[in-house]
């Protein structure tokens, strides 16, 4: 990956303008210049390329009046870099609006969607959320395996086969702790432990599972072309620093507010760019991420998978980070960047909530036709026919239809033993365990029932 051109320094600038010019600096100060123009967050690297507004004569001079408002923006957050320097962020108009996204449709508009606010549909979708998050979270970080594979055995419970599948029960596993240890404090004891949850049985030496490095010899590399792109803190330092992030992720009650979310956003940045152990820090970084958001009352946080979104585009996600490095600290540009993507997860989110409630719908409209289906079956039962006519040589398990839905064993038997009575699946044995299929022209046996 290509490092980005590190702007040109501010004080230089500066001295500059005043030895050529020392009007134009009150010009600088005065000219309205706004610290994201266009509502874009631009980097250095990129802003050198655009073309020029009508009020400034070179990239250089547009670039120190973008600095001069950004400056007067921002707030130090109480962590320092390798070399002791602070990092700040700034909470530009872009940041205020892509806040108040969030909260109106990751806030009401999701609270208020049928399958979200019914509890009878509420643990699907919220398992179907920990699936995917689960999935491509490992999967950031080298899992290689299907979405297919991967989702079936989560679904049947059934232990992985390699790597890449430990990976991911671990993910899942620890996105259910997140919400077991959400109502705590966050200590470093609780970060090892969601680490040990990360990483069980996937890291080289089982010794560093849970526990922070010991080694200098460690930095954050491309593995397309072997570029070094960040070089952590030295491990001497770690003990202090995630004692330090505790700190932060607990203090709420300060006399600047802080958003929620940029807390949540922060918090995510600072460990990953610690790097506090041998492997799997992107992983904890995102699950803290999770935990603050549900931890602050963000509990409809639990339904979006960022990870999902980041998977899409990883060179972005690697860009914000290098991004704030490159330029005085500025976490802004990763804010900016994770602000994004959660309001991409949460409108995905809305149109797939949306799709499915057409889908189920037409299959309620064939069960509201039979009196007698009216009354047989329910919404598990429903929204499993659905797959069964999106997909028809798709085969169900007790335990992949339990996991669905967070149900008990008898319960999801129940369920499908059922559908086999009306005829409306089929059931055989595969080794130990009992498989389910659609039955031939299942529509036309639902329209008929």
């Amino acid at each position: 990956m290509k490092i980005p051109i590190s702007p040109p320094d501010f004080q230089s600038l500066i001295n500059h303008i005043i030895k050529d010019s020392p009007e134009k600096l009150g010009e600088m100060f005065s000219s309205g210049i706004k610290p994201a123009p266009k509502g874009k967050y631009h980097h250095w690297d990129k802003l050198r390329h655009l073309k020029l507004p009508s009020t400034v004569s070179n990239h250089e001079e547009w670039w120190l009046a973008i600095k001069i408002a950004r400056k007067a923006l921002y707030k130090k957050i109480p962590h320092s870099d390798k070399d002791g320097n602070p990092f700040v962020f700034g909470e530009p108009d872009t940041v205020r609006r892509l806040l108040h996204e969030i909260d109106v449709h990751g806030g009401g508009e999701l609270k208020t969607t049928e399958q979200v606010a019914n509890p009878n549909t509420r643990d699907t979708y919220l398992i179907n959320s920990l699936i995917e998050e689960s999935i491509t979270s490992s999967q950031l970080e080298g899992a290689a395996t299907t979405r297919k594979v991967a989702k079936e055995m989560l679904r049947q419970k059934r232990k992985p086969r390699d790597k890449s599948e430990t990976m991911i029960l671990n993910n899942y596993h620890a996105m259910e702790y997140i919400k077991d240890i959400s109502n705590e404090s966050l200590t470093p004891d609780l970060i090892f432990e969601l680490h040990r949850t990360l990483s069980n049985n996937t890291m080289d030496d089982p010794d560093t599972v849970g526990k922070l490095r010991v080694s200098d010899d460690i930095y954050v590399g491309d593995d397309r072309d072997a570029t070094i792109i960040h070089v952590p803190p030295k491990a001497k330092e770690l003990q202090s620093r995630i004692e330090n992030i505790c700190n932060f992720a607990n203090t709420t009650h300060s006399t600047e507010f802080l958003h929620p979310v940029i807390r949540a956003i922060i918090l995510h940045f600072l460990l990953a760019y610690d790097h506090p152990f041998e492997d799997g820090n992107g992983r904890t970084a995102r699950a803290l991420f999770y935990w603050s958001m549900l931890k602050q009352g963000y509990w409809t946080m639990e339904f979006i998978s960022i990870s999902r979104i980041l998977k899409s585009a990883p060179a972005k996600y690697t860009r914000a980070y290098l991004h704030t490095e490159t330029d005085d600290n500025d976490v802004t540009y990763f804010i900016v960047h994770q602000l994004d993507v959660i309001n991409h997860a949460i409108k995905d989110l809305l149109i797939y909530l949306e799709n499915k409630s057409k889908e189920i719908n037409t299959i309620e409209q064939i069960v509201r036709k039979s009196s007698r289906l009216n009354k047989l079956l329910n919404y598990r039962q429903i929204s499993l026919i659905n797959r069964a006519l999106k997909n028809p040589d798709a085969i169900f398990y007790v335990e992949s239809h339990r996991g669905s839905h967070n149900v008990t064993y008898d319960t999801s038997r129940t369920d499908l033993l059922k559908l086999v009575q009306m005829g409306l699946l089929n059931k055989m044995k595969i080794g130990k365990a009992f498989s389910f299929t659609a039955t031939a022209n299942l529509k036309q046996k639902l329209e008929s029932i």
